[in-house]
């Protein structure tokens, strides 16, 4: 079944004036930078640069220019970053990925790498937002996807197009550059919109990245929290629109062998209230809302998330919580506003295989554990953390979130 809601797109008279200009550069005519508005500059970017060595830390940020929402000038960045806040509390980032803006405090290496034909690009951040200019310059009014989405937490996890696993026998395919534009802080960027059998993973036995393991990210029935902003538009009721920590055999390895963040309908799994969209946990062969009196369907505390930009956390506690039954949470929210609703903090599904978790470390981006190919949705941003994170540490995030400024 495929529930798709199509928006009203505000698209920005300055972002219109940069594809145009990418049209006129086709054309012969006249440069980009002849139709940008007062809030740009050279629209230069680092390229290629990071294949080899991977991003670096430690500066600004500030490389490039960026695209005004308005062509006038730009909002300053006051945003307090996700992984800042994280970290503060002892919930180090070991994975963090976007399209849209900086999430590390002090990265300053590229945000994601552009693919037209043959020739790639990087495109850097500009005040801590992506460099919208750089990218629709390089892309102009050809097909361009996205090639790899850096890891900004250093520990070198860059997804790149998923390898072949056991729900889907060949590799995915990259997701088009240009399909979704963003306002955010009054910048133009671009967020991923996935369709079916498009996707991307990182620390798998065929992943090029990392160059080294392990990966950082949590193993075993180590405690984690994980959140992604996404939308309730665009998504696609099959398995499995994710984002987090999932097999690195690219197979399903069975119950409790990934535990990732989603959002959807659940198709034939868990549900909340209502009709969804619902935060849930994917924890292979089950996605869970919660677990209310032996069952993972209605849940009475969770409800759905119909906001343009959602924000969707899940928090994974270990075996010994509950009476030795094992913990999980859920939050979910508007990313736009900084409150978030506890949706669901209890005890692990009450079948085998969840209690303890059997985490393997990967890092999934809209293919389920084993390279599913049957979903679809929005994806701007999203973080796996060490340690489970408290309720106070997750409204703190939240208010990070919605200083980005997305929509704005």
């Amino acid at each position: 079944m495929n529930r798709e809601t199509r928006p009203a797109v505000r698209l920005s008279a300055h972002l219109l004036a940069l594809w145009l200009g990418a049209l006129l550069v086709a054309c012969g005519d006249y440069p980009v930078a002849s139709l940008r508005g007062t809030g740009g500059g050279t629209g230069s970017s680092t390229a290629g640069a990071a294949m080899g060595a991977g991003p670096s830390t430690g500066g600004t940020g500030a490389t490039g220019a960026g695209g005004s929402a308005g062509g006038g000038p730009l909002p300053a960045n006051t945003a307090s970053l996700p992984c800042d806040v994280l970290g503060k509390a002892g919930n180090k980032c070991v994975s963090a990925h976007s399209s849209v803006r900086v999430l590390v405090p002090d990265y300053t290496g590229p945000l994601y790498q552009l693919k037209k034909g043959n020739a790639t690009q990087d495109i850097a951040s500009v005040d801590g937002y992506a460099d919208g200019a750089a990218h629709v310059a390089f892309c102009g009014v050809a097909e361009c996807t996205f090639n790899i989405i850096y890891d900004q937490s250093g520990y070198g996890n860059h997804l790149t197009v998923a390898p072949p696993g056991s729900a889907k026998p060949t590799p995915s395919t990259p997701a088009n550059a240009s399909t979704l534009p963003v306002t955010i802080n009054g910048r133009s960027a671009f967020g991923m919109k996935f369709r079916p059998g498009q996707g991307y993973r990182a620390a798998c036995n065929e992943c090029p990245y990392p160059e080294t393991f392990p990966s950082g990210v949590p193993v075993g029935d180590a405690p984690q929290t994980q959140y992604m902003v996404s939308s309730q538009h665009d998504l696609i009721d099959g398995c499995c629109f994710d984002y987090g920590n999932a097999e690195t055999t690219a197979n399903n390895d069975g119950n409790g062998t990934m535990e990732a963040v989603y959002l959807g309908m659940g198709v034939i799994w868990g549900t909340g209230t209502g009709d969804g969209p619902w935060v849930m946990a994917d924890m292979e062969n089950g996605l869970y809302p919660g677990w209310e009196n032996g069952s993972d369907t209605s849940i009475s505390t969770n409800t759905p998330l119909k906001h343009d930009f959602v924000t969707a956390v899940v928090v994974g506690d270990t075996a010994d919580k509950n009476g030795g039954k094992g913990r999980f949470a859920l939050y979910g929210g508007d990313a736009t506003v900084p409150t978030i609703k506890q949706m669901y903090d209890g005890i692990r599904p009450e079948k085998p295989g969840y209690v303890p978790m059997q985490k393997q470390g990967s890092v999934i981006l809209a293919i389920g554990g084993d390279n599913s190919d049957g979903d679809g949705g929005r994806f701007y941003e999203g973080v796996i953390a060490l340690e489970a994170a408290t309720a106070d540490v997750v409204s703190s995030l939240q208010a990070a979130i919605a200083e980005a400024g997305y929509g704005k």
